[in-house]
């Protein structure tokens, strides 16, 4: 099974729709977003995949209501929590939050796998038994790079999607 991730979009719809885009070419079954949609009209873009979504509000995500409210009339199976949110998926243990810095240690290490945003950085380690993931930032704002990730479950590789400038439009 194969996972899309995503944070930190933060309205650039451009840079989502081919995130999403390079993300059903590889047939993601679910897209797990770590927060800062910023405005509802963010969640349009994912109307394109016909896939579940999955996210938590970020530290910029002021419209909770409208953010809650698009995703209820996308016509997807969209579901939007308060940061951290845990859930198991596959069997594992997943923790999906905004902000690291809102966890403690300990819960992380109860996870088999954490996603989580707001850093901005795309970057990929291991807590003990812990596969933790940040897949950057998919809006581009501040690298100059948009980026995402997909998670195979099966094979627990990560592989990093980045986009240069040729390759999308503002």
């Amino acid at each position: 099974m194969k996972i899309g991730l995503l944070s930190d979009t933060h309205d650039r719809v451009p840079a989502i729709e081919e995130l999403l885009r390079r993300m059903e070419a590889r047939r993601v079954e679910l897209v797990l977003h770590a927060g800062d949609y910023c405005s509802p009209f963010a969640l349009q873009a994912f109307r394109q995949i016909a896939v579940p979504v999955v996210g938590v509000f970020g530290r910029n995500d002021g419209d909770r209501e409208g953010l809650r409210a698009a995703a209820a009339t996308s016509g997807l199976a969209t579901e939007l929590f308060e940061s951290p949110h845990s859930f198991e998926l596959a069997g594992r243990s997943v923790l999906l939050v905004h902000d690291l810095g809102e966890v403690q240690p300990r819960s992380i290490e109860t996870h088999a796998i954490v996603v989580h945003g707001c850093s901005h950085r795309s970057e990929m380690t291991h807590r003990d038994n812990t596969l933790v993931v940040n897949p950057g930032e998919a809006c581009g704002w501040l690298t100059g790079s948009p980026s995402a990730a997909i998670l195979d479950l099966d094979t627990d590789l990560v592989e990093f999607i980045k986009l240069g400038s040729a390759e999308w439009r503002i």
